[in-house]
């Protein structure tokens, strides 16, 4: 009988172990974090930054996967961005751009997707800026 180890990455470690990674991959990148885990009307945003660059004011989905080897696939984590995810995304900025008038500044949606391989010491990051554009 062959015995499985556990993983120790439970879906909670995973994702705190993400968001860490995205915050010091988006620090190194111009970005200055706002806030992590903001709870709004319209749902959590799991970071909120500014980018020192152009000013916008941008929030971050962060979408972490445990991957057995390093190929990417079909199960990568942004694909987990669903038409009804991305809604709720827009409304996030909505309700932070109403809370904190933020009418006339600049703001975007990024999405940091995040591959923990096992046997690796560092994480694939793959940032996408702008990913959910708010056609208004």
């Amino acid at each position: 009988m062959i015995l499985q180890r556990r993983s120790r990455w439970t879906t909670a470690t995973l994702g705190k172990r993400g968001e860490r990674a995205a915050a010091q991959y988006l620090s190194r990148h111009g970005l200055r974090i706002i806030g992590r885990n903001l709870e709004t009307t319209a749902g959590e945003a799991d970071l909120l930054c500014e980018d020192r660059a152009s000013g916008a004011m941008v929030l971050v989905e962060v979408k972490s996967r445990r991957r057995e080897d390093s190929a990417r696939s079909r199960d990568e984590p942004e694909r987990q961005i669903t038409p009804a995810k991305r809604q709720r995304l827009l409304g996030i900025t909505r309700a932070l751009r109403r809370a904190n008038a933020w009418q006339d500044r600049p703001m975007r949606i990024d999405v940091i997707a995040i591959d923990f391989c096992p046997g690796s010491r560092r994480p694939v990051i793959r940032h996408h800026i702008n990913a959910v554009p708010d056609r208004r």
